[in-house]
């Protein structure tokens, strides 16, 4: 049965669990409420909470442990000599979940019976062709043992979901039958859901800890896959970058880096003066009724799609800065730079910028301004040396939102740098009139198309996603630094 369904039938369970809950508890007493520990719906909470809790709680376990429990069962009936030795077991396992997935898509679009699936032969079928007709890609054609493998995964994979629709149903009108056991008058409902709410919120707040941490680990063990095939030395101080899933490629990560730091840094000299300018003026000069229009107007950059963005790159800034500027110095021809996407994203930060750092501008206590103001400073004095060092922290904030959401971004560089071959050629690689490209467009490249996901040209995309998150941190990790400083000086 689909999740879907699980969590819809769950539902169900819950609404009929709180009116039955709520009814029973109002019939167990002559005096109706008044004769009840607690209010009548938090016997119908009660019976929710024991319905769909646990049940939730086990369909989410399930889902995250029975993948695990099955790529190590089918990973165990792979021969040894089955796996290449550019390869690993546990590449070879994600040719095994892909054709997985795409021989159940064959059988769900009609391209495949049961029957055809179950007796596959790769001497005899294309599996590879057979399942590109209905637009699922392998990178290379499977040897039959990866077809077996792929078979037992999809049988074991069909068993865990019977078997997870039984456990979960169970648990839900098992929990929905407990909690009408003990609605009775005395029962302390209102406590209980209480506790459970707590539980909740403390499950609730470990969210972001727990998605972050399952993020870095499945970035880490397919980097590490990636470094078993391919040299660190070599992707840490390469100069070039020249994929070729044939074999033999140059997977240097110093000029993408480079691409990335320099439009960034061309971005932020644009975005930070002009979104910190524009927050001092709305907060400290601005009066009310100007403030109230052009706050809002300013802060519709930020819900313009970056698609948007780089489209305004691609007909508008490129060619006016090709035409003014890069033909008539010579330093340039095409309309894609560096300066082209550091300007238009830039343009798109601002937002970012201004309305952060208007915030903490103004929650500087107003005591601060008044008394710089009775020792004889002027307005742009208190600014420069009270509000803006005691709003520092908040500003630091506003420019560390900025420079990330900087190094992740795509569309706007690949429409406005171009996705130029990624090598230091002489000195061009400083000139902001040539094109560029970054780690997040090779990141796209490298895992769009026909790609073989075992192969180390479709593994450097997780490298490269792994430094982009190292690199974010360090960002944060000096923010910080800066804050705790500050702070102690102000505070």
């Amino acid at each position: 049965m689909p999740v879907l369904w699980i969590v819809v039938i769950i539902f169900a369970i819950s609404v009929v669990g709180y009116l039955i809950g709520r009814k029973r508890a109002l019939s167990m007493t002559d005096d109706g409420a008044r004769g009840l520990h607690s209010l009548p719906s938090y016997y119908g909470w009660n019976v929710v909470m024991f319905a769909a809790v646990p049940s939730l709680l086990a369909l989410a376990a399930w889902l995250l442990v029975a993948p695990l429990v099955i790529d190590g069962r089918v990973s165990a009936l792979l021969p040894n000599e089955t796996i290449p030795q550019v390869s690993t077991r546990g590449l070879v396992m994600e040719d095994v979940r892909r054709l997985a997935s795409g021989i159940d898509a064959a059988i769900s679009r009609g391209a495949l019976t049961e029957d055809e699936a179950a007796n596959i032969r790769t001497d005899f079928t294309n599996v590879r062709a057979r399942l590109g007709e209905v637009g699922v890609a392998l990178g290379s054609e499977p040897s039959q043992a990866v077809v077996n493998a792929a078979q037992r995964y999809r049988g074991l994979s069909a068993a865990s979901g019977i078997w997870m629709t039984v456990v979960v149903l169970s648990l839900s009108a098992g929990g929905f039958g407990l909690a009408y056991s003990l609605t009775k008058a005395e029962f302390r409902a209102r406590n209980t859901v209480e506790r459970g709410i707590l539980a909740l919120l403390m499950l609730a707040s470990t969210i972001a800890i727990l998605t972050t941490l399952g993020i870095v680990l499945s970035m880490l063990f397919e980097t590490t896959n990636f470094f078993r095939a391919y040299s660190w030395q070599e992707f840490f101080l390469g100069a070039r970058w020249s994929p070729d899933f044939r074999g033999n490629s140059d997977l240097g990560i110093l000029p993408l880096l480079w691409g990335t730091l320099y439009i960034s840094l061309v971005a932020l000299i644009v975005a930070v003066p002009i979104g910190l300018f524009a927050a001092i003026y709305m907060s400290e000069y601005a009066g009310p009724r100007l403030r109230s229009v052009a706050k809002p107007l300013l802060e519709l950059l930020a819900g313009i799609p970056t698609i948007v963005y780089g489209l305004f790159a691609l007909i508008t800034v490129g060619p006016l800065i090709r035409d003014w500027l890069a033909q008539p110095t010579g330093w340039g021809e095409s309309s894609s730079s560096v300066i082209t996407a550091g300007l238009v994203m830039g343009i798109m930060l601002i937002p970012f910028v201004s309305s952060l750092s208007d915030d903490i501008i103004n929650a500087v206590p107003q005591t601060m301004r008044d008394g710089s103001f009775g020792l004889g400073a002027t307005k742009s004095e208190t600014i420069r040396q009270v509000v803006v060092p005691a709003a520092l922290p908040g500003i630091v904030g506003a420019v560390l939102l900025a420079a990330s959401r900087a190094i992740g971004e795509t569309m706007i560089v690949v429409m406005g740098a171009g996705a130029a071959a990624a090598q230091f050629q002489g000195g061009q690689f400083l000139n902001p009139l040539e094109a560029m490209t970054t780690v997040t467009v090779k990141i796209v490249s490298q895992l769009t198309g026909d790609t073989d996901f075992a192969s180390p040209e479709t593994l450097v995309a997780f490298a490269l996603g792994l430094t982009l998150f190292v690199i974010t941190l360090g960002l944060n990790v000096l923010a910080l630094y800066i804050v705790r400083k500050y702070r102690e000086q102000y505070e």
